[in-house]
């Protein structure tokens, strides 16, 4: 048996994306047999609990050791689980996850490591953990995840290079699987759908219409992209900027100084390919910082595969140079004006099923399978 295991992870579009659909994928196209265990908040422990196993029956959601500071107590739960389940096989999603593993885990069990970014980086950097002793350890523990572990997935180059410089890593027990594709984007859209919300939110065929879907996390860099939608929407009046997500104050700012420019919505995530397809450009803008120089950006893969170009800014995981070799968009200066070139919609969603599909990396799961 096969555990993907989950740590303070909450159900949300990337976790049905990166967390379930991986889980049924493996499911579907192996013998193997995989188990969820996720570990979860006691904060609406019941609400959050039901919408996971609402995607995923079998799942064991599991409440969290309370206290940030007691996390690596969980172990004595999971060791309990893992007793009964015997699996030979634990991917453990997130340094927290791994060194629970690492002391539930029977020593014949083989651990994977899968690793979602620069973690002590990120935890610093934006400030991700408050508790100031947990930020002075996950550099260490980080290290521990990646050393330990008998094999790790990396969702970039980029992350795997950052591994070499910052914590010794020289193995090749690895391989890529960058974000890939929520099952919604791999379906047809009607184009009269497409059209009706176009009506709906005033466009005309005119329009040059950027859209910048996802969170709000600090790694978004919204300040700066701010400023980018700032010289967009001046440098041409045609120029339209939609935000699929949720509002703050820079965004209400945006609102307020182009009334007839700037749409916010929150929509449904099964939505989302839909509206994404009413626009012609992806914004993809974020600081330089090494959160961002490793990450694998899942909305990179949902605007591809909606048909537009992507609008990346320099050092984004591995895909500022994608944009450049597939001429799929364009890669971002402040202050250097765009030419609104790219691709066509058909091929930018063949580039996204071809290089973000989970099928398109069945040969790099089958790879960690063969440890179990």
């Amino acid at each position: 048996m096969l555990i993907y295991l989950t740590y303070n992870d909450l159900p949300s579009g990337i976790y049905s994306s990166q967390v379930i659909d991986v889980v049924k994928f493996i499911q579907e196209n192996t013998t193997k047999k995989v188990r969820l265990i996720a570990f979860i908040s006691l904060r609406d422990f019941i609400r959050n609990r039901k919408k996971i196993k609402q995607e995923l029956a079998s799942a064991y959601v599991l409440p969290m050791f309370p206290g940030n500071v007691n996390w690596q107590k969980n172990c004595y739960l999971l060791r309990l689980v893992l007793f009964f389940l015997r699996p030979s096989l634990v991917i453990a999603r997130s340094v927290q996850a791994t060194l629970i593993a690492k002391k539930a885990i029977r020593p014949t069990t083989k651990l994977v490591y899968d690793g979602r970014g620069a973690i002590s980086a990120e935890w610093n950097e934006y400030n991700v953990v408050q508790d100031a002793n947990l930020k002075s350890q996950i550099h260490q523990w980080e290290k521990i995840a990646i050393q330990r572990a008998c094999f790790r997935i990396a969702v970039s180059n980029q992350l795997v290079q950052y591994w070499q410089h910052n914590f010794n890593y020289t193995g090749t027990e690895h391989v890529i699987i960058p974000c890939t594709l929520n099952e919604i984007f791999l379906q047809p859209i009607d184009p009269k759908r497409i059209t009706a919300i176009r009506t709906q939110l005033g466009y005309l065929e005119s329009n040059r219409i950027f859209v910048f879907s996802g969170s709000l996390a600090g790694w978004q860099s919204i300040e700066l992209i701010k400023a980018v939608i700032d010289e967009l929407l001046q440098a041409d009046a045609n120029n339209r900027l939609l935000f699929l997500s949720e509002t703050n104050q820079v965004i209400n700012e945006l609102i307020r100084d182009f009334p007839e420019k700037v749409n916010c919505l929150k929509v449904p995530v099964k939505e989302v390919p839909v509206y994404l397809s009413v626009c012609q450009f992806g914004l993809l803008i974020r600081e330089k910082s090494t959160t961002n120089r490793v990450a694998s950006p899942v909305k990179f893969a949902e605007y591809l595969a909606c048909g537009l170009n992507v609008i990346i800014s320099e050092e984004l995981g591995d895909y500022s140079e994608f944009v450049r070799a597939n001429k799929c968009g364009e890669v971002f200066q402040l202050g250097k004006r765009l030419l609104y070139t790219g691709q066509s919609p058909e091929t930018n969603r063949k580039l996204a099923l071809e290089n973000f599909s989970k099928a398109n990396h069945k040969a790099s799961y089958l790879k960690l399978l063969e440890l179990a």
